[in-house]
């Protein structure tokens, strides 16, 4: 059974910056999409950004310009440096894996932006 892990939520102003962590078990985590989901309060389960296997990243345009996601395959970790964060970004921060007919999700990190 596939587990990721996120860590690195928390509390931040607005205007600040956070690094969210996903740590991936199972093997050939390279050859996986390996994306960010967020969910805010009364809202619907929405893709942050995602990058394939050949490292080419996708966004949302609301986080274009403000968050950046890499992946490290040594490590099975994918990470989101989020900066200029603002309040509408609270949400729980889901780490998703899809590929080969699956998907895995973690159990999410809470981001809360304080104005």
């Amino acid at each position: 059974q596939v587990q990721l892990v996120e860590s690195g939520g928390g509390l931040v102003q607005s205007g600040g910056s956070l690094r969210l962590s996903c740590v991936a078990s199972g093997r050939s985590f390279s050859i996986y999409i390996m994306g960010w989901y967020r969910q805010g309060p009364g809202k619907q389960r929405e893709l942050v950004a995602d990058i394939n296997s050949g490292g080419n990243t996708n966004y949302a345009d609301s986080v274009k310009g403000r968050f950046t996601i890499s992946r490290d395959n040594a490590k099975n970790t994918v990470y989101l440096q989020m900066n200029s964060l603002k309040p509408e970004d609270t949400a729980v921060y889901y780490c998703n894996r899809k590929g080969w007919g699956t998907t895995y999700w973690g159990k999410g990190t809470q981001v809360t932006v304080s104005s």
